[in-house]
């Protein structure tokens, strides 16, 4: 399509940017000091941009996010936090911690992003691709931990915190942290976690399989999880001056543990394998992020902000593969020995933004938003084998990208952004070996109707080049090279409404979002290989893909009571290409979810220093259906369930830096998988049918007791 044709198709639509709280911008673009110990979470979902998730204790990323409309983790092991937004898997979203790129694609049974929630400071979510400045398919989100700036109070120069928790069904944990200002000028913040995970019940204390029967050999406890998680971090920052600021940071996550051979696909499919091999039900296994990051800050002419940064994030997964030699088939002996993948991104971010306040003599507020992102993604597989040769591969891209934006506020509430973006992808991999580019254009309208209602109407182009082999399988060694591979480009539209309002000492909020998304030339990893054996696949681009859906909220304050609604869904279809109309016409995306309704109350007690906050997740059951993972024939029905959460937090008047939390996840004890994880069931040419559930926890009672000094 030309560019001309392009750019009017996209006037036609009315782009829209739905990245920011929509009512209340300006508080929505910054966030604030936090006064406690606490995540705030933003999100593109207009009430969320200034939600503090205050009274939560988060033992897993699935605590902060899945209340939000469109948003779920999926995976109930620490290798598997998996992120998926409308449905689309972390693959196809931009994830970041302090600006340095997490989306590595290490192992297809793990998840792209490992960090302890305490950490954080605070997570933007993005949902969907709304804007230049992100790029990707499906959405965005930005994690930042916490800084000595935001912890100090005017008055202190130092101050720390210590942390100790415990569940019934989950583990242990114990945090300690300093922070201060070492000079007017310098400050520093040190921070050390660690928790030691045990192997969980599931709800209801009986694995169940697909009929409902109790899986033979179980008692209810979730085998290959019990392992030691660790978190180190160091900041410093330096103020030069009122402008200009530089700092530092260096953090080092590990994970490691008797871990299943696959974290994502449930202890039934587990013991299958186990046992038709004869191998070990757990494997030692290592994960270990080293994240180091530099960042320059100048704010000038009063009008103007620009950020610079550099970084570099090195994962590095490790697993003694000796049970291999065990195993029945002498063929599955050559497998055996030490396993190495390791993903290094490095890269550079500039960000800036500069405020006009008029332009060609025309009344209107112009923000420009203009930056540049350069990330080179570097993997290398290692396997030292008992039997045979070391085998060995290496892959690598480069992707830049330069962006600008003009957010143009005329008078009378109408507000035009549009933006223009160009990424260029050189991609040296055993799968391919191209170079990918792509202008994309972007152009929103909103019009604020009056202080309460405003009206956004959006469309945003998409690209997004080919990604590079999954590393701990071979880093793309033995696949099948596929020179003819294109990149994924597409159009996300969205419409939304938000409402807020005040009566008195009640405030209300509403709104809603109806979102389509289409992907051409959707890329699948396990295409069908032309005339090959049964499980003979590669990567292709196996047709179009389109996914739409609605995200609704509404809450409500009233003095001491908080009620916040939302409700989502999505649903997807690929419009298959001719070599792949019998395999994959029709299909959805495998990590589709069935709607989805949130509840959160809260309660402040006035005479008692404690608020209550009683969660419910419900999700409505997804039916059977062709999907990609490639099911055919099989029951694939995703069950409904619904979770509740209870959690009490008590800052007595006697000793205010003490705090203390009790809560009750999964109250009632339910049997379930979250629906963004691996459910159904699958047929294995060698194992045969397998039962693919990743259970999630069953009820855990859990304590936190933290004083901040």
């Amino acid at each position: 399509m030309s560019v001309q044709k392009r750019v009017l198709n996209l006037s036609l639509v009315s782009l829209a940017l739905l990245s920011a709280n929509v009512i209340a911008t300006e508080e929505a673009s910054d966030i604030e000091r936090i006064a406690i110990w606490s995540t705030k979470v933003k999100s593109s979902a207009p009430y969320l941009a200034q939600t503090e998730i205050a009274d939560k204790q988060a033992d897993h990323i699935s605590d902060l996010l899945r209340a939000i409309p469109g948003v779920d983790v999926g995976g109930a092991h620490s290798l598997n936090q998996r992120i998926t937004i409308r449905s689309m898997d972390d693959k196809d979203l931009r994830i970041s911690i302090d600006g340095a790129s997490q989306n590595t694609y290490m192992y297809h049974h793990m998840g792209n992003l490992q960090i302890h929630v305490d950490i954080l400071k605070s997570v933007e979510i993005y949902t969907g691709t709304n804007s230049v400045i992100n790029g990707g398919l499906g959405g965005t989100v930005r994690f930042k931990t916490k800084e000595a700036k935001d912890l100090l109070s005017a008055e202190k120069r130092f101050g720390g915190r210590v942390s100790v928790s415990a569940g019934d069904n989950s583990g242990k944990q114990f945090s300690l942290t300093g922070y201060g200002q070492l000079t007017e000028a310098v400050d520093f913040l040190a921070y050390f976690n660690d928790v030691s995970k045990d192997n969980f019940e599931v709800g209801g204390g009986k694995i169940l399989d697909e009929n409902g029967l109790v899986e033979e050999g179980t008692d209810g406890t979730v085998r290959g999880l019990e392992g030691d998680v660790s978190d180190f971090l160091v900041k410093f920052g330096w103020d030069i001056d009122d402008q200009q600021r530089i700092a530092i940071g260096f953090e080092r996550y590990e994970d490691q543990g008797n871990y299943s051979y696959r974290p994502d696909m449930g202890m039934s499919t587990d013991m299958t394998i186990a046992g038709g091999t004869q191998t070990p039900l757990t494997w030692p296994t290592e994960f270990t992020r080293d994240t180091v990051t530099l960042s320059y800050d100048l704010d000038f002419f009063d009008t103007s902000l620009v950020s610079f940064s550099l970084f570099s994030n090195v994962s590095e997964l490790k697993r003694d593969e000796s049970g291999w030699l065990d195993a029945t088939s002498s063929r599955l002996h050559g497998l055996a020995g030490q396993v190495m993948g390791e993903a290094k991104n490095s890269g550079l971010n500039i960000l800036g933004e500069t405020v006009l306040e008029s332009l060609l003599e025309v009344e209107a507020e112009h923000t420009l938003t203009y930056g540049l992102d350069h990330i080179k993604h570097e993997t290398s597989y290692a396997l030292d084998p008992h039997i045979g040769d070391m085998r060995q591969a290496s892959e690598e891209s480069t992707t830049t990208a330069i962006y600008l934006q003009n957010q143009v506020a005329f008078p009378r509430g109408v507000t035009i952004t549009p933006g223009v973006r160009y990424e260029r992808a050189d991609i040296k991999a055993n799968v391919i070996d191209e170079t990918y580019d792509d202008v994309t254009f972007a152009l929103s309208a909103q019009y604020q109707f009056n202080e309460h209602l405003l009206l956004t109407v959006s469309a945003t182009e998409l690209f997004q080049a080919p990604e590079l082999s999954e590393v701990f399988t071979g880093a793309g060694l033995g696949r099948t090279p596929n020179n003819a591979l294109k990149a994924e480009t597409g159009l996300n539209k969205e419409l939304a409404i938000a409402y807020q309002a005040s009566l008195g000492a009640v405030d209300y909020r509403a709104g809603v979002t109806l979102f389509d998304t289409s992907i051409e030339n959707y890329i699948h990893d396990y295409a069908p290989y032309p005339k090959g054996g049964q499980r003979a696949t590669f990567r292709d681009n196996i047709g179009d893909m389109e996914n739409s859906g609605f995200e609704l909220y509404v809450g409500y304050d009233f003095g001491q009571l908080e009620l916040q609604m939302s409700y989502s869904g999505s649903n997807s279809k690929l419009d298959a290409f001719a070599p792949y109309k019998a395999v994959f016409d029709g299909a959805r995306l495998d990590r589709e979810q069935g709607n989805s309704l949130a509840l959160d109350v809260t309660y402040h007690f006035e005479k008692l220093p404690i608020t209550v906050k009683w969660e419910i997740q419900s999700v409505q059951e997804l039916s059977s259906g062709l999907d990609l993972d490639g099911r055919a024939g099989k029951d694939n029905s995703k069950d409904g369930f619904s979770v509740h959460n209870l959690v009490a937090v008590w800052h007595p008047e006697f000793a205010n830096a003490l705090e203390v939390r009790l809560g009750i996840d999964n109250v009632f004890d339910e049997f379930y998988a979250s629906q963004s994880s691996r459910t159904g069931l699958g047929e294995h040419p060698a194992f045969g049918e397998l039962y693919l559930l990743d259970y999630e926890p069953g009820r855990n009672i859990k304590a936190t007791v933290s004083y901040l000094f």
